[in-house]
């Protein structure tokens, strides 16, 4: 049948597959949870250190796109395929490698010396947290056997991973702060030092099936197709008319490798992504609104880390202060989500969430460079509320609609959603709001024209640049740059609102009123 985990060694030997006891599975979900927690982290732990890190390497607008969400791109593709290699060959030896990875990937970032090394390290991050986050999941569906006690470990697993993200810019601020921009990166390293040997002697040998197929040319499809996608999003949005061309091409090979790898789904009798849900309309529909919905919202938190900084004058901490109300109505989002969906029913939870969203983004269509103290942590609390209940409910239409059989695929397609539209979200809307800003960032006087083609590379480039110019035509330089941001961010806002309500829309034509079955058991094929 199956063969225990190759390489486990005395851990195997004390606890074989299936037999933890009581605490031992507690103190593993607490390793579990620390593990994700590194991983949710580092996706947004970024978005406050991008002006310090403009300053010190300089990045041209699309490397810093790059920078930001090459983690996302490349952890999207690779979750489905690190979690069938997981069923492989172990899936305890899958999280120490992706743990070993993730390490050694951290320590390469902290200290990259040029934009192309902190990518290629971004890069390999993405890799490492791959590894990890399927991982962590199956072996809390290995340990907890217990029903009622899974449901709770999941739960504390969810609420870590959004408590992760949330404090990501918080930590990012401190960080950046008091030490520099590489430390973000740093602090991982003793972390995961420390956690190599306890997860090595705590986490139970699991169960392995070599015969399990593995489909290679899907998983390359996939990973090639988005990137290529990315990078056609980014390159042709500026720059010079020949290398539109090539972003261009590579943007219509990237649909083309995924419709090819679409198709190849379809094909095979084990496939690596079940397209097969898809035919379920809560299933799509739920998917959809999960992608799209991030995808308009993690774009924007990027931008008003740098609104805040940049624009506002906030200091890093400062800055992630501000952004608290979003992170604390998040978390009381997910909280009261179950509540709110057993009183208003699925498809009202989920529109009337995405809803307030979108009427919490408006007003910010009116700001200039004044602060706006009150009416930010009003709309950031609308926004992260409305988003977080939307998200919750959308991830029990997705659970709820597909088979008890296909529950592994399912949460697989979930999680790919969600991270694949963080990157593409960052892709196109940062894209969206360079365009803008270079556009609107007019010539100045007194500041040379190399310093001014350097300024409209982005907000950070240029407050690097009025620094450097000083007096009045440097203060110039930085309120010119500010406005055009600002103008900028009104057009991004615009089309993150034009998503949602389209969203919002969306679930409101297609959702039942209600879900027929809890998030779990399965729902009936007329539900669809």
């Amino acid at each position: 049948m199956t063969a225990t985990d190759v390489g486990a060694g005395p851990a195997a030997a004390r606890h074989p597959a299936g037999a933890v006891d009581g605490r031992r599975r507690w103190s593993i979900l607490a390793l579990l949870c620390c593990s994700l927690l590194l991983i949710a982290v580092d996706a947004t732990v970024l978005h406050i250190a991008v002006p310090a890190l403009t300053a010190a390497l300089k990045p041209s607008a699309v490397e810093l796109l790059w920078i930001i969400d090459v983690y996302s791109l490349v952890v999207a593709p690779l979750l489905i395929t690190f979690g069938t290699l997981g069923d492989r060959f172990g899936r305890r030896r899958l999280l120490l490698s992706g743990y070993a990875v993730f390490g050694l990937a951290s320590l390469a970032a902290a200290f990259a010396p040029s934009p192309p090394a902190l990518i290629a390290a971004r890069a390999a991050l993405g890799v490492g947290g791959a590894m990890i986050m399927p991982a962590t999941l199956s072996i809390i569906r290995q340990v907890f056997t217990d029903r009622r006690e899974r449901a709770l470990a999941l739960g504390v697993w969810s609420a870590v991973a959004a408590a992760g993200a949330a404090m990501g810019p918080l930590i990012g601020g401190v960080l950046v702060e008091h030490l520099w921009w590489g430390a973000v990166f740093l602090i991982n390293v003793p972390l995961l030092l420390a956690a190599l040997p306890v997860a090595a002697w705590l986490l139970p040998a699991s169960p392995r099936r070599p015969e399990a197929p593995w489909d290679w040319p899907s998983a390359a499809l996939s990973i090639v197709g988005i990137l290529a996608i990315a990078f056609g999003v980014k390159e042709g949005g500026d720059g010079p008319a020949a290398g539109r061309w090539i972003a261009g091409a590579m943007l219509l090979a990237g649909v083309a490798l995924l419709a090819w790898f679409v198709r190849r789904q379809r094909r095979l009798t084990a496939p690596l992504l079940d397209i097969g849900l898809f035919t379920r309309r809560a299933f799509a529909t739920g998917v959809a609104c999960v992608l799209l919905a991030v995808f308009s919202l993690v774009g924007l938190e990027l931008l008003l880390a740098q609104y805040l900084q940049l624009v506002l004058g906030l200091t890093p901490v400062g800055a992630a202060l501000r952004m608290l109300p979003l992170m604390l109505a998040a978390v009381t989002g997910g909280i009261l989500a179950a509540f709110v969906l057993r009183w208003l029913g699925l498809r009202a939870t989920i529109a009337g969430g995405l809803a307030l969203t979108a009427v919490s983004l408006v007003p910010t269509l009116f700001w200039g460079t004044e602060p706006h103290e009150t009416m930010l942590a009003v709309c950031l609390m609308g926004i992260g509320f409305g988003v977080e209940v939307a998200l919750l409910a959308a991830s029990d239409t997705i659970m709820a609609s597909a088979p008890e059989e296909r529950a592994g695929g399912a949460a697989a397609i979930e999680e790919t959603a969600y991270e694949l539209g963080a990157g593409l979200g960052i892709a196109v809307l940062g894209t969206i709001t360079t365009i803008g800003y270079a556009s609107a960032l007019r010539p100045v006087a007194g500041v040379p024209a190399g310093l001014m083609a350097r300024a409209r590379e982005s907000l950070a480039a240029a407050a690097d640049v009025a620094a450097g110019v000083g007096g009045p035509a440097g203060a110039a330089l930085l309120g010119a740059a500010k406005r055009a941001f600002v103008s900028a961010l009104h057009h991004t806002v615009t089309v993150s609102v034009a998503l949602l309500a389209g969203t919002a829309l969306m679930v409101a034509l297609l959702l039942p009123r209600s879900a027929q079955e809890p998030a779990g058991e399965g729902a009936p094929e007329g539900q669809e």
